[in-house]
């Protein structure tokens, strides 16, 4: 989280919340996570520190796996195509 240290505690605390969590289906993610948004592809985009950031993974709920699409700050989501945009490995 080098470029976002604002966002450490509370990407982790999500991550905590997920790895307990077992959800069945989309219903009762969002029944927690009532901002939640389902936009395709099996991709859920959460709001991470009040809005501030976006949060954009898959979710295979019958293997409870995730896979990270995206992060990064609420203005860069909205240059971007939350259907098609692919992880990429940070280069060290």
């Amino acid at each position: 989280m080098e470029e976002f240290p604002e966002a450490e505690v509370p990407l982790k605390e999500w991550y905590q919340e997920m790895v307990i969590a077992d959800y069945k289906n989309f219903n009762e993610l969002k029944d927690v996570y009532q901002s939640a948004s389902l936009v395709g592809d099996q991709r859920v985009v959460f709001n991470i520190k009040g809005n501030k950031f976006r949060l954009v993974v898959r979710i295979i709920f019958d293997y409870r796996t995730i896979q990270i699409k995206w992060f990064g700050t609420h203005k860069q989501y909205d240059d971007m195509d939350v259907k098609t945009i692919q992880h990429k490995k940070r280069e060290s």
